[in-house]
């Protein structure tokens, strides 16, 4: 598995995981089971007409939704989770950049929301290259992630080291502080789950522990 890209080696993970736990346990997304997870990944890649309204406001995600459901209700979830494992389809998902930073993004994260609703902390065997890989995708992401954030700046840091970045410019300003998967779970909306430090003066703290963070 170590000479697959990491976007393979977290699909693969995820699979084991889904087989390992079954189809109705919880996870991170409210009111969603590993079922209504998986179908919400193979919609994503395999429908081309709801895939892209995942992303999209208003009508276009219920739209998309309204397939997802209907998915979750005609396959069963051997089905959903074989489709998975199998890899990306032929066309944009193989594309080189997207299995680096959104696919990559993708199969963490939901890895995450599925071991984390279940009890089992943050891994701690992650290698330093993947480890490198997400914090790159969160100095590229963080921005946009963190764009309803208002009135305060914002800095992140992976913690151990030197790195760091200048996401928003204000004053007063929070720092958020930990390993770039736990960094990159905050960004994607997973605060109440993420092993981040918020640091910085009190307003600014209150103020992003506050906000929204996500697509």
């Amino acid at each position: 598995m170590e000479n697959l890209p990491f976007d393979a080696q977290e699909r693969l993970v995820l699979c084991d995981l889904f087989e390992e736990l079954g189809a109705d346990v919880p996870t991170l997304l409210e009111g969603w089971s590993a079922k209504d997870l998986a179908a919400h990944i193979v919609l994503r890649e395999r429908d081309p007409i709801a895939g892209p309204c995942l992303v999209l406001p208003g009508p276009f995600q219920r739209f998309a939704e309204r397939r997802r459901v209907r998915l979750t209700e005609q396959r069963e979830f051997d089905w959903l989770v074989a489709r998975i494992r199998s890899g990306p389809p032929p066309g944009l998902f193989r594309i080189g950049w997207v299995r680096s930073v959104p696919n990559l993004n993708e199969f963490f994260v939901h890895h995450e929301d599925v071991r984390r609703a279940n009890g089992l902390g943050p891994r701690d065997t992650l290698t330093p290259a993947l480890e490198a890989a997400l914090w790159r995708n969160v100095r590229q992401g963080s921005r946009y992630l963190s764009r309803r954030l208002r009135e305060v700046g914002l800095e992140i840091g992976w913690a151990g080291t030197d790195e760091r970045m200048t996401v928003r410019r204000a004053k007063p300003t929070a720092r958020l502080s930990g390993a770039p998967g736990e960094l990159l779970l905050y960004i994607f909306g997973r605060q109440a789950a993420a092993r981040v430090e918020v640091i910085g003066p009190a307003e600014a703290v209150a103020t992003v522990r506050r906000t929204h963070f996500g697509m």
